[in-house]
């Protein structure tokens, strides 16, 4: 199957909006952080700066060629959570008409409920990660793409906050104890960095002049 990011616009919205759960809300909260992300790259890459020095120059295209990986990352586990869902599926399938068979239809659910939970998990990573750039652009940007910070911060936040979701739905699934609270704790810890880091991206915005 072609990566998601290889497809259209519209091809990637069909496929979203089709009555098969992959793609689901795990994959569109990767592909709107890269957007997000793109959004931050193309205020890092204005020819101006907010005060137009070469300092900010510098730490500008610094910020840009960060965020360069953050998206490709972003675009890859797109494909990565659609594969996890898709293996979750599968395993539910798997037949359970003998005691044996259900025995290992459990721990290949269980597996593969770990994974669902982890590409999620790494989701939100990114997408802290790049909300960590955002205070830079938000900063030294051009002032006048102010409001292409703005939806920029608001397409991170709201992939963090999708990618949250699933965490949260699949730790409900998963009898592993220890990964469980070890996801949860990685799960808000980052969201609280993610926070944080929105909240001083925000501050530092000012209206265009």
């Amino acid at each position: 199957m072609a990566r998601f990011a290889d497809h259209s616009i519209s091809a990637f919205v069909d496929a979203l909006a089709s009555p098969d759960p992959t793609p689901g809300g795990g994959t569109a909260a990767a592909v709107g952080g890269a957007i997000g992300v793109a959004l931050l790259m193309m205020v890092a890459g204005l020819p101006k700066t907010r005060g137009n020095t070469d300092a900010e120059r510098v730490q500008l295209d610094e910020t840009r060629a960060s965020l360069v990986s953050v998206r490709d990352r972003l675009l890859a586990l797109a494909d990565t959570d659609t594969a996890a869902y898709n293996t979750v599926t599968a395993a539910y399938r798997l037949p359970k008409g003998t005691d044996e068979e259900k025995a290992a239809r459990k721990q290949a659910v269980q597996r593969a409920m770990q994974a669902a939970t982890d590409a999620p998990l790494e989701i939100l990573r990114a997408v802290a990660e790049a909300m960590a750039h955002a205070r830079v652009v938000a900063e030294l940007g051009y002032s006048s793409a102010s409001s292409d910070v703005r939806v920029a911060l608001e397409l991170l936040e709201a992939a963090g906050a999708g990618a949250s979701a699933n965490v949260e739905i699949n730790l409900t699934a998963l009898q592993d104890e220890a990964f469980r609270k070890a996801a949860a704790s990685t799960m808000i810890e980052l969201s609280n960095q993610l926070t944080e880091e929105s909240a001083a991206a925000r501050s530092a915005l000012t209206p265009a002049q």
